[in-house]
């Protein structure tokens, strides 16, 4: 059962944003926050656009993470990766937009974003970010994690 206060968008109308829109991103109580679990979304269409060239990039989209006290809803992750599909940014910069924004949004335990993107002229980039909450076990993750992700 969903609170009223805490959602907005489920069982509405979709909206669609043409362009990068973090206001769409919802949260709501985590109902298990005693213990820890990982939560995974895959995003295999997401699209933004080369800044430079405006050609489209592709990518599939990894988001983990372990919440605290708020967690994403995902029909407002859906929406707001939408939003990228006409805006220009690099891989590296769409990955790390994300994280913050998700950060901002639910302050999570820890989080990482992969992007796996299509190659374009021969050449895939799969950029990778992460953070954990300063002064907890989940920061020490961070340096770990980050230099093990691909292995």
């Amino acid at each position: 059962m969903k609170k009223q206060e805490e959602l907005h968008l489920l069982g509405r109308k979709t909206v669609y944003k043409t362009d990068y829109a973090p206001e769409v991103l919802e949260a709501f109580t985590n109902k298990h926050p005693e213990h820890d679990y990982w939560v995974r979304f895959n995003c295999p269409e997401f699209t933004s656009l080369c800044p430079i060239t405006g050609q489209p990039d592709f990518a599939t989209i990894y988001i983990d993470y372990i919440p605290d006290v708020k967690m994403v809803e995902s029909k407002s992750l859906k929406l707001y990766l939408f939003s990228f599909r006409n805006h220009g940014a690099f891989h590296e910069d769409c990955v790390n937009i994300i994280l913050k924004d998700l950060i901002r949004l639910m302050s999570p335990k820890y989080i990482e974003v992969t992007g796996i993107f299509t190659p374009r002229g021969g050449i895939s980039i799969y950029p990778f970010c992460n953070y954990g909450q300063p002064g907890t076990k989940y920061e020490t993750w961070v340096e770990k994690r980050l230099f093990e992700h691909n292995r």
